[in-house]
């Protein structure tokens, strides 16, 4: 990796995005109906390397339950709307309608709503009852408050997700949540993040995640690198928090941990990239808020868009491309790659010559930028 020097006693790392690099072709093509491109984790075993990000635009219990149907994993936000209000879908029209203006203030209004706890028990039943695998994430803050009823309410994956969330946070004001102790005493398998340097990836699979989340600031509806300066450019930082997990796979004595690219994806080609960077799987959010059926409406958000002191996200209109199965599985009617998904993903294995997502992790890449 070159240093380039700002100034004396001042180098910055040079880093790359997805648009920055693109797939090289070897001298050997398949089938596309001979790649495989399922993914396990755990014990859970998935046809789409797919986990739908926990917003409310993206993840209702329906839009988890179909997403579950077509191979995926849809993870339910038990922070959202769904956990506060008896009929969210009322609160979800409010916000696909609110003046620009007026946006942050009233989602604002909206999330302050407690959380409750009956709530989050009747939801993943739902989830439950249709027969799929259940997802559910909780910010590090509200782990405390909420994780007992998650277990009990029955969870086959937690997920433990934030802006940055890091194995050793300092706070004088109050008791920091104890990753290591808390994934130790779970017998589900936990997925953590977003980090996005190898260092704090390190951290998080030392401490017991099952898979990290990879991103931070790069989300289609963050203003992360605007409000606090930070993001990382997503091709570096997914190859170096796969260089983590090679260094954890020799240090553990083979103990393997999944890569999840998290931001920055918006575009099936980006899949691929993510894939042949070395991630196992993808989060995804706004290609999946453009499916007709989306909860959001054609609108979204994350989070961060309604934090009650500093809000580092903003509601944005991205509309509706189709269904979620020809999103995810096609058939496309657009050729700018936000509709068949993981065909595409299958066509560029099978272009480039690899059978399954392993044996992508190591095709060629190029800088297609200077």
């Amino acid at each position: 990796m070159v240093d380039i020097e700002i100034s004396p006693g001042k180098r910055a790392r040079t880093a790359y995005s997805f648009d920055d690099i693109s797939i090289a072709p070897s001298r050997r093509t398949r089938e596309p109906s001979e790649v495989s491109i399922n993914w396990q984790i755990d014990a859970y075993s998935f046809e789409l390397p797919l986990l739908a990000a926990p917003m409310d635009s993206v993840v209702s219990p329906e839009s988890a339950i179909a997403i579950g149907k077509s191979g995926g994993l849809g993870v339910l936000n038990l922070e959202g709307l769904w956990s506060r209000y008896e009929n969210p879908k009322i609160q979800l029209g409010e916000i696909s309608s609110i003046p620009a203006e007026q946006a942050t203030r009233r989602m604002q209004e909206l999330y302050r709503a407690p959380i409750r706890a009956e709530l989050i028990r009747k939801r993943l039943a739902e989830i439950r009852e249709a027969g799929v695998y259940v997802a559910a994430a909780l910010s590090p803050q509200r782990i405390a408050e909420f994780y007992k009823t998650v277990i009990d309410a029955g969870v086959d994956i937690f997920v433990i997700r934030g802006t940055t969330v890091s194995a050793e946070h300092v706070s004088k004001a109050k008791e920091a949540l104890n990753l290591k102790k808390f994934i130790h005493n779970l017998d589900v398998p936990v997925i953590v993040g977003g980090c996005a340097t190898s260092q704090s990836a390190l951290h998080l699979m030392r401490a017991g995640a099952a898979g990290v989340l990879v991103g931070f600031g790069g989300g289609a509806a963050h203003t992360t690198r605007q409000v606090l300066g930070i993001s990382v450019p997503m091709a570096t930082a997914v190859a170096d928090v796969a260089a983590a997990r090679r260094e954890y796979l020799d240090e553990s004595g083979g103990r393997y941990v999944h890569v999840i690219a998290d931001g920055s994806i918006g575009k099936s080609g980006d899949i691929a990239k993510a894939i042949a960077c070395g991630a196992d799987a993808v989060m995804l959010g706004s290609p999946l808020a453009r499916a007709e059926s989306a909860p959001g409406r054609g609108w979204h958000w994350g989070p961060e868009a309604h934090h009650g002191e500093l809000p580092r996200g903003t509601r944005v209109y991205v509309g509706s491309s189709g269904s979620l199965e020809e999103i995810l599985l096609g058939p496309s009617h657009s050729a700018d790659g936000s509709m068949n998904l993981f065909g595409a993903l299958r066509r560029a294995m099978a272009t480039s010559g690899y059978s399954d997502l392993k044996e992508f992790q190591r095709v060629e890449v190029v800088l297609s930028r200077a």
